[in-house]
């Protein structure tokens, strides 16, 4: 699967869950992934080896804390 297969696919599961988004796509959900595991209170070295960001300033940019 491409990346426009999954945009396809993440827009047609929104559109069938009742979701409008104008501008939906696939990073937004590894956006949600690595914002939430830091609300949870993952570490930031955790969320980075998961997330695989090879700099740590990457995560840092996700932490609304």
């Amino acid at each position: 699967m491409d990346r426009h297969a999954a945009t396809r696919r993440l827009k047609h599961l929104a559109h069938a869950a009742g979701i409008r988004m104008p501008r939906m796509h696939p990073h937004m959900l590894r956006h949600t992934f690595v914002t939430t595991m830091l609300d949870a209170g993952v570490s930031l070295r955790d969320v980075q080896i998961v997330a695989r960001h090879a700099d740590l300033r990457t995560t840092m940019r996700y932490d609304r804390a």
